[in-house]
This record gives structure tokens, sequence and C-alpha cells, in this order.
């Protein structure tokens, strides 16, 4: 092969190796990365973590990006936190929020800039401003958790720990308090005590303490979360009046079904963060892509007690 052959060769291999990477370049620049924005009302609970993960997991694995805020149980610091989003350009939002009312002028924002929002786990009260809802059935939580008492006690005073500004606790315990009522033995039944424990383990166990503080005793303890319930425990445990109290939470985390394995607390109405975070992530890319979505998905929960905490995972969350 002559020179001039030789060198012509050359000349086209390296032509088409870079026409080669231009046309690896234009297929990498072909998805710009839609931005997502995610805000739950604490990250102090472990439930969360898991929820956001699952979320993160689906949207980059199209990839796009999500971003975080955590407000640390402060509305007005989540609104602000969800405008300073909204200046960074998402085109999504997973919100949970911290006061189901007043994250109004955050809904209110997002709607101007045309900023999808998927309302997650505890339902906002402007449900206009939201494209969908997903959380678990937290009403049959809370019926779970007395059908499961009323078989174990023919009549208790009871204490229970809520939130109201969080609508999934206060739909459980509605639940809860609606389901003994109604039952044909629920005059044998008498709640004692109701206070905000806030969702969280240290507020729920002091909230607890100064139950006991007032002398108030009980049979059962109903916490509108697991978190709740586990202060509760704590704080039954350091006052010794934690012997023979059924204690309840709802969330079915690896914290408290190892306290269940230890025989510690009763039982609690399980939900998946793991598939909430998913069905939350596919319902956004369904409204990015134009899809109609439904406006509400109810996801049921499933009772956990120590008689059949052997078909679930200790450590994990879901079944």
């Amino acid at each position: 092969m002559n020179r001039k052959v030789i060198l012509t060769s050359a000349i086209l291999a390296a032509s088409a190796a870079l026409t080669g990477c231009r046309v690896a370049e234009v297929t990498e620049e072909e998805h710009e990365p839609k931005i997502f924005g995610a805000t739950y009302m604490t990250r102090n609970n472990p439930y969360f973590d898991v929820l956001h993960e699952a979320i993160e997991n689906v949207v980059e694995g199209n990839g796009d990006i999500v971003i975080s805020r955590n407000p640390c149980q402060d509305q007005e610091k989540q609104n602000d936190q969800i405008l300073e989003m909204l200046d960074e350009g998402i085109e999504v939002l997973f919100l949970n929020p911290v006061d189901w009312e007043t994250v109004e002028p955050a809904l209110k924002a997002c709607q101007e800039k045309g900023v999808i929002v998927i309302n997650m786990d505890t339902v906002v009260k402007d449900q206009e401003y939201v494209s969908s809802i997903i959380e678990t059935d937290n009403y049959e939580a809370g019926v779970q958790c007395a059908e499961d008492m009323m078989k174990r006690l023919d009549k208790a005073r009871i204490v229970v720990l809520d939130n109201p500004t969080q609508t999934s606790i206060s739909n459980r315990v509605q639940g809860f308090i609606e389901t003994v009522e109604a039952s044909a033995e629920g005059d044998n039944y008498k709640v004692v005590a109701r206070k905000c424990g806030q969702g969280e383990f240290e507020d729920s166990a002091d909230a607890m303490a100064s139950i006991l503080n007032r002398g108030i005793e009980c049979e059962v303890v109903l916490g509108g979360n697991d978190p709740s319930a586990l202060g509760a425990l704590a704080a039954l445990q350091q006052y010794h009046e934690d012997n023979g109290v059924l204690i309840y939470g709802i969330d079915g985390s690896p914290d408290f079904k190892s306290m269940l394995n230890l025989g510690l607390v009763t039982g609690t109405s399980g939900q998946d963060p793991r598939q909430i975070g998913e069905v939350a992530a596919q319902t956004a890319y369904d409204c990015l892509d134009g899809k109609e979505v439904k406006k509400y998905i109810s996801i049921t929960p499933y009772m956990i007690t120590q008689e059949n905490l052997d078909d679930y995972e200790i450590t994990g969350w879901g079944r």
C-alpha cells in the first residue's frame, strides 16, 4: 500500500472517530435533566428517609435531579424552602406538609409557576392546588388498631398521642375512636387523655410523662405513629408504669417491630414508604407526560402483632 493510500485511510478513520464523538455528545445532550423538589415535615423520622430514597431512585434512574429540604416541623420554614426550590427551577414538588392549612401560600406559589405538586402521606386542606395525593389509608390504620385492642381487652382507659396539624395522624385517631364508639361495647372504652406528641419520639415521651404526672392511669396508649408510641413506651418505662399497658403505633417501622419482638409493645398498622415513594414518582412522570392521573391514591395498611411478626422482616419496611 502506498503512502497516499495510507494517509487517506488515516484521515477517514480520524474523521469517523470524531463524528462518532459528536454523535455521542448529541445523544447525551438530548435529555436535559428535569429538577424535582421534595420536602418532608421532618427528617427525624426514618420513614421519610425511606420515602425520599424511593423517589430519588426513580428520578435519578430517569436521568433527572431531585433536591430536598428539611423544615424541621416548621411550616413557615417549609414555605420559604419551597419558594427557594421554585427559584432553582423545579418542575415537580413532592410535598409532605408540616401543617395541612398554613402550607397554602407555598401551594399558590407553585400554581403560579406551573409546578406540579404531588402530595404525600399528609393531605393538604387546599387540594385544588395538588395534582395527586398518595397516602396509606390512615383511617383504616386506626380501625385496625382499635379492632385488635377490643379483641384483647373488654374495657380500657385509653391515652391518645396525636398531632392535629397532621391529617394522617388525625385520620388514624379518628378511625380508632369511631371504631370503638361504634362497637357494641363502646361504653367500656374511654379516652382519659389526649395530647399532642408532634409525631416525634421526644415530644411524645414528654407528653406521656405529663399525663403520668397528673396521676392519669391507662391500659392502652395509641400513638399517632410509631415514634409517638415508642416515646410513650420510654415514658411509661421511666415511671415504671409500662407493665400490662397495650401500646399501639402506626407505621410498621423496624424500630417498632424490634420492640414488638421483645414483647414491649402490642401492635402497629404497617405501611410501606418505599411503595408510596415509587407511586408518587411514577405519578409525577405521568403528569409531566400529560397523562391523566388519579386525584387520590390510597394504599391499604396491614396489622402487625407478635402473632404474625414472623411474616415480616423486622429490620426493614413493608411486607
